[in-house]
């Protein structure tokens, strides 16, 4: 990710279209959206125990990266690229999370109750 975010937005930035420095730029807002969502994700998973706002984090952070991959991939189409392992991630860190969510009522708090 680290990677990507600098060869697309020094790519971006150092072309002379006007088109792709705004693509950079707008993906420099996407990258800092995402990381946003991804921090967001566990504390909602794993400590607050809610389900169905971690897994509607996931599908908007999985949306965010896709539209970032596209974004990149127009200034550097290798960078869209390297983001394919990263959105292959997510769309199983989804079924998981959405899965995990359902097949406890999307209540996770009698899990953590002690009998």
């Amino acid at each position: 990710m680290g990677y990507t975010a600098y060869r697309a937005y020094t790519t971006g930035m150092a072309s002379t279209h006007p088109h792709a420095v705004a693509l950079a730029k707008h993906g420099a807002t996407l990258y800092t959206i995402q990381l946003g969502l991804n921090l967001l994700w566990t504390p909602l998973y794993f400590g607050l125990g809610r389900p169905i706002a971690a897994s509607l984090d996931i599908l908007a952070l999985g949306g965010t990266v896709a539209c970032l991959a596209n974004v990149w991939g127009q200034v550097d189409p290798a960078c869209g690229w390297l983001l394919a392992p990263y959105l292959g991630w997510l769309s199983f860190a989804t079924y998981l999370c959405v899965g995990s969510g359902y097949l406890n009522n999307w209540d996770f708090r009698s899990a953590y109750k002690k009998d």
